[in-house]
């Protein structure tokens, strides 16, 4: 049997009380995690201009864009909104998918619970814990014993059409067959590759959007009765044997399905930027810490990275010592150490147009050297990065780190991320963070989602 028949059967059957209580609180910084960041890629280039797009087209008043007043269409809502989720490169990533399950399932939850109505907290968490668990193992089954990034295919946007199709499917109470058939219409859509990175391309950040809508669209579409292919995962020409040319570990995508929630292993970034860069990023502001040697005492910076770091944030060198653009830069190892040892703090302000323009952190990119690290490389999981500062005075200090902050090993609190939310969600009212925050803190008491969605709309 095709898996596609049993996420299907376990998106139907799953209640609220089968989730442990560790996934729900998971899901719950999920949620507050991802409102922040759309709030904070709102006036973003590329999601500032698909919503004046989006808003000109008009539509049935269905759904909100967060930050917005105007309602849409819920295919079109929930596009501008994952598109502004993921425009700062700043929402939650597994770390050993590689891949970012709330962008896509967060979004698409909102705009079919505003559109059914009468959504509860828990209905929302449940629905949303089982698309993140989807895809998570859609990316965990990849081409086991290498890195999934390796394949060239951007994961989220690939499984986020068949995550949202999911979900979307049992917002609008699609029978296990509708939902098949709704994973088969978006498999049909599947797309998503990594050469946006590689050319510094803003639809980096709208490739979720587009899998989203897709996978919205397509159960819509299942619920009218169209039909989609129903071994779209494991068929002769299913996605494992098609797109991964039938790399794939069958354990991976259904062991423990209803079970194990995949969501708990969730990470919520600290820093806006890839997550690759985030090992890299720690052991910067933790060399500058101990040491107390200041910017101008630095001779030069060795960075050891392992050979998949090496290929995406630090190739080509020219680019990611000196970006050409904020994507550049949310993708650059030595961007993301030289602004830690030179601000000793990495935030929102560090990857836009004005700061990549820094002579002060430009400076120190140019003492910066880039050697790849066998040692250092994973199949599994996101790799270490060493980073060795030399003084001019020839004091050498050198720090390497695999477990960054807001990995499983040292994870962020509710705490950690309502702090991140505030700094995100500056155009909202101090009143309006609070009741946000309090809201989603005790969301599966919470009767109608609406409820907190309509606290999002500023204008």
């Amino acid at each position: 049997m095709d898996a596609t028949f049993l996420f299907a059967k376990n998106l139907v059957n799953t209640r609220y009380e089968d989730l442990p209580t560790g996934v729900v609180e998971a899901t719950k910084k999920q949620v507050l995690d991802l409102l922040g960041v759309a709030l904070g890629g709102f006036s973003k280039p590329g999601p500032k201009e698909l919503r004046e797009i989006v808003r000109e087209w008009g539509g049935k008043e269905e759904s909100s864009i967060v930050g917005c007043t105007q309602k849409v269409p819920a295919p079109n809502a929930a596009h501008v909104n994952a598109t502004m989720a993921h425009a700062l490169d700043y929402d939650d990533v597994h770390e050993t998918a590689i891949m970012h399950s709330g962008v896509a399932v967060i979004p698409t939850c909102m705009a079919m619970a505003e559109r059914k109505g009468n959504v509860s907290g828990k209905e929302f968490i449940t629905t949303i814990a089982l698309g993140a668990d989807m895809m998570s193992r859609l990316a965990l089954a990849t081409t086991p014993g290498t890195r999934p990034l390796n394949t060239g295919w951007h994961l989220t946007t690939l499984y986020g059409f068949l995550g949202a199709a999911g979900t979307a499917g049992r917002m609008l109470g699609l029978s296990e067959e509708g939902i098949v058939n709704a994973i088969g219409i978006a498999y049909h859509q599947c797309s998503g590759n990594g050469q946006c990175v590689i050319d510094g391309a803003l639809t980096k950040r709208m490739g979720p959007g587009f899998s989203v809508k897709g996978g919205i669209t397509a159960a819509l579409l299942a619920e009218k009765g169209v039909t989609g292919a129903k071994n779209c995962l494991e068929g002769e020409m299913g996605l494992y044997n098609l797109y991964h040319r039938g790399n794939y570990d069958n354990k991976a995508l259904t062991m423990d399905l209803g079970k194990y929630f995949e969501g708990i292993n969730v990470a919520i970034k600290p820093y806006p930027c890839c997550r690759g860069v985030h090992p890299a990023i720690d052991a910067a502001l933790a060399l500058v810490d101990e040491n107390k040697f200041k910017t101008v005492d630095i001779q030069k910076i060795k960075l050891s990275v392992s050979e998949g770091h090496y290929h995406l944030l630090c190739e080509p060198e020219d680019a990611k010592l000196n970006p050409r653009n904020p994507v550049d830069a949310q993708f650059s190892i030595p961007w993301g150490v030289a602004t830690a040892i030179f601000r000793r703090q990495v935030t929102l302000e560090d990857f836009i147009d004005k700061a990549i323009k820094s002579k002060d952190i430009l400076d120190l990119t140019k003492k910066m050297s880039i050697k790849i690290d066998s040692t250092l490389n994973r199949a599994v999981n996101i790799e270490p990065t060493r980073v060795e500062i030399t003084t001019k005075e020839g004091s050498v200090y050198s720090k390497e780190v695999a477990h960054p902050l807001g990995s499983l090993e040292r994870p962020m609190t509710f705490d950690d991320c309502a702090r991140k939310f505030r700094d995100c969600a500056k155009q909202l009212s101090k009143e309006q963070t609070d009741r946000v925050i309090e809201l989603v803190g005790q969301l599966e008491q919470v009767a109608e989602i609406k409820k907190l969605i309509r606290l999002l709309s500023i204008e």
